[in-house]
């Protein structure tokens, strides 16, 4: 069984006409915001309904009934996942990693980014994709070795704790299934201010905002072209928004 996960499901609207075979597993989640905590699924699930202020079972049917498709699949499955560079994509696919590495399955392992972009648009993910960019993507498709799949368990437990030290540690390690690492966690890690200075976003967002502009969208696709590695939606930054423009009032 082969299954292509993707990271939300804009692309699985495209995603037929490409040709490419296998089911299609949407990852509807945003691990960049909210709890992480549990020390099961189910406490994991619970805590991350809470966090999305609906009932477990909501979540349950539009999240985690996409992450039992994974945790279902039968022995010598092959899984190709599409997730971009930035941090909001890479977040989702440690925790996706987590739930492949725990099957006790002959598997493969494969990491599609979308190797059409230019250098100056990595961020941009596959939100502009063709057919064509999709197939030429999976055509260099990287496949995990058991090294890799080590540090997509490191990265986890270290971003799932908050363990921000291990974070920085482990974003000096090479791997060509993690290729911009290292720019990824420098900027989670920057999220987190000291001594009541503005974390990065909040600086960027300042900048912005004190050059006049306080339209939410504009302000908002200025800060997705300076700071597209966070690869924040308007729910991750619409309150950094809220919170910078109330204390102007």
């Amino acid at each position: 069984m082969t299954y292509n996960i993707l990271n939300g499901d804009a692309l699985a609207y495209s995603f037929g006409e490409a040709g490419i075979a296998g089911e299609i597993v949407s990852t509807r989640e945003a691990l960049i915001d909210g709890s992480l905590a549990g020390d099961t699924l189910t406490e994991f699930w619970q805590n991350r309904a809470d966090s999305l202020g609906i009932s477990l079972e909501e979540y349950q049917s539009y999240s985690a009934s996409e992450f039992n498709k994974i945790l279902n699949a039968p022995d010598n499955s092959t899984f190709n996942l599409w997730f971009g560079y930035d941090l909001f994509c890479q977040a989702n696919v440690w925790f996706v990693l987590s739930l492949i590495d725990g099957l006790k399955i002959s598997k493969e392992v494969y990491m599609v980014y979308p190797t059409f972009l230019a250098e100056a648009d990595i961020w941009k993910e596959f939100g502009r994709a063709d057919s064509d960019d999709l197939r030429v993507s999976f055509s260099k498709k990287v496949r995990f070795t058991e090294e890799d799949f080590q540090l997509a368990r490191e990265l986890w437990k270290a971003y799932k704790n908050q363990d921000l030290l291990n974070l920085a540690q482990l974003a000096e390690r090479k791997s060509v299934c993690f290729p911009y690492l290292k720019e990824a966690i420098q900027a989670h890690i920057e999220r987190f201010a000291l001594d009541g200075a503005l974390s990065r976003p909040e600086r960027v967002l300042t900048a912005i905002l004190q050059k006049g502009e306080t339209d939410f969208y504009k302000v908002f696709g200025q800060f997705s072209e300076q700071e597209g590695v966070y690869g924040f939606g308007d729910m991750q930054l619409k309150p950094i928004y809220d919170k910078l423009t109330a204390q102007e009032c």
